[in-house]
């Protein structure tokens, strides 16, 4: 990396960066995915605070790319030694034993002359998480992560999340692997066996306002222990995601795209080789930049030297096989490659690692990702966006993050910013009718105060339709119907339809990353000049929602918002609605023509999520039943119940009723 680049190779360096801010993504476009991100962590539900990590929590989404959400135990809080805890009455105190674990892993012991003075103190008794030693009992990890795992499924499905059925390390992990969970304790001091990584010499990176922006976040714990101890299933370790994701933000584009190359060449290359899979793993890879990173002069790290400094980080990384050496870049006693290989699978590794350094970037000839080098064309950068990642996780239900929302959107200094604020503070206005369960029918003059609620939630809906192209619209139809205009929800809903068009992109359909269509890119392209809100307000087609015991939705439908939140597909949704209006207007052919087009559009559902197809099959139930077809309305009924595997929906309550 050292050596001065000859002109030609400046050159080839710059057309690979342009190329892999193509493929991997712009500097603008990885803080847009980051933004996206931070936003979601404000807007979470899960009752813990949540950080999202992961590669998709740094900003890099391609295939392959997971999702970590690490939620915080408020119940818990860990302690360094006996002498730092502070008895709050509200958490159970732990305190960490270190005396027989490896680095990077301690056990956590509560102190039998303890007290806490709260129901969880006694739940938290007689649950089998607690193994009695001399000092109090230790906190099984096991236990723990078990006992999590039955809490979780409930919740996650509520919240339209993939259900969490196996197990990943520390983690719970979704049946189709995009979906890592852990829920995690958190000591808030900087550990004194971390101590040294401050004061270590470096040349100028990390700067000194990460450190202290990593020291003030202190540490995380996670239900694992170290793999063979003695007593594994009752240690923990000890995580520094946090301090991770503040070290990988401060990257500058050249070394994230170095990041992103390795894992490319971890995931589309090495891997190929079955006998190699798993035997590396993105966190080394992380590691192995963090030390790169530390040890080498950041203005080396250019657009025109990307081309070296990939083959640096290369070089090093079969150093580190070669010699069974990477050391944890904040615990050094721990070495991660210590008794990794074995004789076979590191010769075949080595090998492998020495001629993909050989024949430089064109390694990358191998990987579905960058094989194209060639071939590209520039694209709006907006292509390279998994648009599903603006609808995760949002509980936007809550008036205090609502107003969280404002508060940042009127503090935000970029544009970037600004849009993504505006676009999740519009969203946040489909919930506030919400907010007062008082429902009503009419909005005559006589009654001031429910004229002024009509006003008040009207003019936020209307702020709600800007969230997306179509969604907001058929919220306010849907808030109309409601109140019995069905005119005004009929007009409105059939312009929700004629706005569903090809280029639209359905945001809904999962964690899962899909193509683009050409006609999508091909807008997109057109709309190079336009700002992200304006793109993102135009293009995207979020998922209906209706929080628990919602005002808004449809009468026929209360029974499935008793106690949950529920999503559905907006197509068949309007289909539905314009076949209710049409129905209390007493217009029955357009009624059934209505209805024809939902059942198509059920017939023709190509997104397969379990869930929304089986709200899908309810609502064509309910239509059939309205018009007094009993038989149609109990096929689709039993549709539903075999979509609906942990009878989250109303679909066996029907079918029993109609039976």
């Amino acid at each position: 990396m050292e050596r001065m680049a000859t002109d030609n190779s400046k050159c080839e360096s710059l057309k690979f960066y342009t190329y892999l801010c193509q493929n991997i993504g712009s500097e603008e476009l990885v803080k847009i995915r980051r933004l996206v991100f931070t936003i979601l962590d404000l807007g979470q539900s899960f009752g813990h605070k949540t950080i999202t990590s992961g590669s998709k929590g740094e900003g890099l989404d391609m295939k392959g790319s997971d999702l970590d959400v690490m939620a915080i135990n408020p119940l818990f809080k860990v302690y360094e030694s006996e002498k730092d805890v502070a008895l709050d009455g509200l958490t159970i105190p732990l305190v960490m034993v270190t005396d027989a674990t490896q680095p990077c892993f301690t056990q956590l012991c509560r102190l039998n002359h303890y007290r806490v003075n709260n129901v969880w103190d006694l739940a938290f008794k007689v649950l089998p998480l607690w193994q009695k030693h001399p000092l109090g009992y230790m906190l099984s990890s096991e236990q723990y992560k078990l006992l999590i795992m039955s809490l979780a499924g409930l919740k996650l499905a509520v919240l339209k999340l993939p259900r969490l059925v196996k197990t990943h390390g520390p983690c719970l992990t979704s049946c189709d692997d995009q979906l890592d969970k852990v829920v995690c304790l958190k000591c808030d001091q900087w550990l004194f066996q971390t101590q040294p990584w401050i004061r270590r010499p470096r040349t100028a990176w990390p700067s000194p306002k990460i450190i202290s922006k990593i020291i003030s976040c202190g540490v995380l714990f996670v239900p694992i222990g170290c793999k063979g101890s003695a007593n594994e299933n009752l240690e923990w370790r000890i995580s520094f995601s946090v301090a991770e994701k503040f070290l990988i933000y401060s990257f500058n584009h050249t070394q994230f795209l170095c990041y992103g190359l390795l894992t490319i060449l971890l995931k589309e290359i090495v891997e190929k080789d079955a006998d190699l899979k798993g035997l590396l793993c993105s966190y080394f890879l992380k590691t192995l930049m963090f030390w790169m990173s530390e040890e080498t002069d950041p203005n080396l790290w250019r657009p025109d030297n990307t081309i070296p400094c990939f083959m640096a980080c290369l070089q090093r990384l079969l150093y580190c096989v070669r010699y069974s050496i990477l050391l944890h870049y904040f615990i050094p006693e721990n070495n991660f490659f210590h008794s990794r290989f074995n004789a076979t699978n590191k010769e075949k590794l080595e090998t492998i690692l020495t001629n993909l350094y050989g024949r430089g970037i064109n390694c990358f000839a191998y990987s579905v990702t960058l094989r194209d080098y060639q071939y590209y064309k520039d694209n709006h950068p907006l292509t390279q966006v998994n648009f599903t990642t603006f609808e995760l996780f949002t509980d936007l239900s809550n008036l205090k993050k609502m107003h969280l929302l404002y508060h940042c959107l009127h503090h935000s200094r970029t544009v970037a910013c600004k849009s993504l604020f505006a676009l999740y503070l519009s969203k946040s206005c489909w919930f506030v009718t919400d907010t007062s369960k008082h429902l009503y029918t009419s909005y005559s003059a006589e009654n001031k105060h429910q004229y002024s609620k009509y006003k008040h939630d009207l003019s936020h809906l209307f702020v709600g339709v800007h969230s997306d192209a179509v969604t907001g619209w058929l919220i306010l139809a849907s808030y109309l119907y409601v109140r019995k205009n069905y005119v005004a929800s009929l007009r409105l809903t059939n312009y929700a339809l004629q706005k569903y068009t090809d280029e639209k992109i359905f945001t809904g359909s999962g964690l899962t990353k899909y193509e683009l269509t050409f006609i999508q890119k091909h807008v997109l392209n057109l709309m190079k000049t336009e700002k992200l809100y304006s793109v993102l307000r135009s293009l995207r087609i979020e998922t209906l929602t209706f929080g628990p015991n919602s005002s808004i939705i449809p009468q026929e439908l209360q029974l499935d918002v008793t106690k949950k939140r529920t999503c559905y597909y907006p197509l068949p949704f309007a289909y539905f609605l314009g076949f209710l209006c049409n129905y209390h207007l007493q217009d029955i052919p357009s009624s059934r023509r209505y209805l024809q087009q939902l059942i198509l559009t059920k017939k023709n559902d190509s997104i397969h999520v379990n869930l929304f197809k089986a709200n899908t099959a309810i609502i064509c139930g309910v239509a059939h039943q309205l018009i007094g077809e009993a038989y149609f309305a109990k096929i689709s009924f039993q549709e539903a119940a075999m979509q609906d595997e942990y009878n989250f929906t109303s679909a066996a309550k029907r079918l029993s009723s109609i039976t």
